[in-house]
């Protein structure tokens, strides 16, 4: 058997193996006559998992960057964002952590956000990640409904002066997508306004 690793290139990508994704990471296990036999290890970049989902900083964004566009009507902006994987319950469930700026336009209010919105962009940003995560929400049932948390406005400043305080580099500072530390969670759950579920399963048959 063979143990040699590969990452997936454009170039490989090219010449075969369509079923996975470029950077994705395989282990080459074996050979039938003279094509080789894979078994996936990770995904690139990988940053929230709880079961077989594999969840990347790049699909995680581009998740995010979709639901914030139901923001805009309520004349709202994303301000920033973070997220975690929380396993405290089962099954565990992924939390986005959200800074919304309500913008003023011509001189008028900004419009409310009512909690349908908040449950649509948590809905919107399952709706746009991977056939695997949505199969183990849908089907599996074991990743539990997806959270946004609302946090106070400047609470992404204080997580930047906590990161430097703890030897980050205030010139190459740049918001953690997913959160490991104990303390910068403590600090987000603290400053927390409200919460919002998914109000449905997303779609995952393809």
């Amino acid at each position: 058997m063979c143990d040699s690793l590969l990452k997936i290139s454009s170039v490989v990508f090219n010449s075969g193996l369509n079923r996975y994704r470029i950077g994705d990471v395989l282990q080459v296990t074996g050979f039938h006559n003279r094509a080789p036999q894979f078994r996936f290890i990770c995904r690139r970049n990988v940053i929230l998992s709880i079961d077989n989902d594999k969840t990347n900083e790049e699909d995680l964004h581009k998740s995010v960057m979709a639901a914030k566009r139901l923001l805009e009507p309520y004349n709202a902006l994303l301000v920033e964002y973070t997220s975690y994987a929380d396993t405290s319950s089962v099954p565990g469930h992924y939390v986005i952590y959200w800074e919304i700026k309500h913008c003023t336009v011509l001189e008028k209010a900004p419009s409310p956000l009512v909690p349908k919105v908040l449950q649509d962009c948590c809905i919107a940003i399952e709706e746009d990640l991977d056939y695997i995560y949505r199969r183990c929400r849908t089907n599996d049932k074991s990743i539990g409904p997806l959270e946004i948390r609302v946090v106070k406005s400047g609470t992404f400043e204080v997580l930047m002066d906590l990161f430097i305080k703890e030897g980050a580099s205030i010139n190459q500072y740049k918001t953690p997508r997913c959160i490991k530390s104990e303390a910068a969670l403590k600090l987000l759950k603290a400053n927390v306004k409200a919460c919002f579920f998914s109000p449905r399963d997303p779609t995952w048959l393809p």
